[in-house]
């Protein structure tokens, strides 16, 4: 075979393979292909609940390209689609009873001759649940599937340290349409197992509301003043304060004093405390009442007996410190 030949064949056999790799890639770069022709209806169905207002629908009709699209729910509950003259009605319907409403429209105008029709939920905008109050992290979030009022607190990153011991939960009220009901929720009892009714299941729409607790104020010769939390009305006491306040610092007196608001008589009324017959428990501890200020005033004589003693005893170990040094 000549050397012309030769070339030849090789030329042909470089461009084969080369023709061969190249369909390959356009293989592999090709889109894939939908798996059917209704893929384009959105994605899977979000937990099938009842059709809201401002939701949004993703809609798709078989082999009707005009009619696959994405539409939002109207305040008045309705939905339009081109070429349909009525609107058609969806809140309330449940995307299969939508469905078969819009398959039916479609007959009756004579657009379509037996049209199979999808309906997915994209977005759901009408269930919104609020948690506002002493809470970690206030938030507004849609009750898409199963939530309940223990649900929602989580979302909302847990209670405070400044919550009270209750929280109001307002909802639509099902005996009264159009009418909304508040409830008060005991805490421990939402959260006690055994109680198990009272974590209800949230349908949207729902404003959960913890308020702050109310607070006892301690100030005076404590080691840690400042607001205190009554999580319980009637729990909190002299000795339960003065715990929380991390104790007493040195020298408080005998007595300490309670200022409490005196509404009959339009001001603030002083209740002496026999602060150290309580602590020896000679005396009864003493319950406060909320918005109450517990005063512990400090004994001035023997911090300045205590203050004259520190500084005799700090001049003589400086001059014994002084005359170790000189004899050095």
């Amino acid at each position: 075979m000549s050397g012309t030949a030769t070339r030849a064949i090789l030329k042909s056999t470089a461009l084969m393979l080369a023709l061969g790799a190249g369909m390959a890639l356009a293989q592999q770069q090709r889109p894939a292909q939908p798996y059917g022709p209704m893929s384009d209806a959105g994605a899977a169905n979000l937990p099938g609940q009842a059709i809201g207002r401002n939701d949004l629908l993703a809609i798709s009709v078989y082999d009707a390209p005009e009619f696959t699209r994405t539409v939002r729910v109207s305040s008045e509950g309705h939905i339009r689609l081109p070429m349909v003259q009525q609107a058609i009605k969806a809140a309330g319907l449940l995307p299969s009873q939508l469905e078969e409403a819009i398959a039916g429209v479609l007959s009756k105008e004579g657009i379509l001759v037996k049209p199979v029709v999808m309906v997915t939920v994209a977005e759901y905008s009408s269930r919104p649940v609020s948690v506002v109050g002493a809470v970690r992290k206030p938030v507004t979030f849609q009750a898409i599937g199963r939530v309940t009022l223990l649900d929602a607190i989580a979302r909302a990153e847990g209670l405070g340290e400044l919550a009270g011991p209750e929280l109001l939960l307002t909802q639509a009220d099902e005996a009264a349409p159009g009418a909304r009901l508040t409830r008060r929720i005991l805490v421990r009892d939402l959260m006690d197992s055994s109680k198990a009714e009272l974590n209800i299941e949230l349908k949207g729409g729902e404003e959960i509301r913890v308020p702050e607790a109310r607070k006892i104020f301690v100030a005076g010769n404590v080691k840690k003043p400042g607001a205190i939390a009554v999580r319980e009305d009637g729990q909190m006491t002299v000795m339960k304060a003065l715990a929380l306040s991390e104790g007493l610092t040195p020298y408080p007196q005998n007595h300490a004093y309670i200022y409490r608001k005196d509404e009959a008589a339009g001001g603030v009324r002083e209740i002496q405390v026999e602060l150290k017959k309580i602590l020896r428990r000679e005396a009864v501890d003493i319950a406060l009442e909320p918005e109450d200020t517990l005063y512990v005033p400090e004994a001035s004589g023997k911090k300045t007996a205590f203050t004259l003693t520190e500084k005799i005893v700090g001049f003589g170990l400086a001059t014994a410190s002084g005359v170790l040094i000189w004899r050095r």
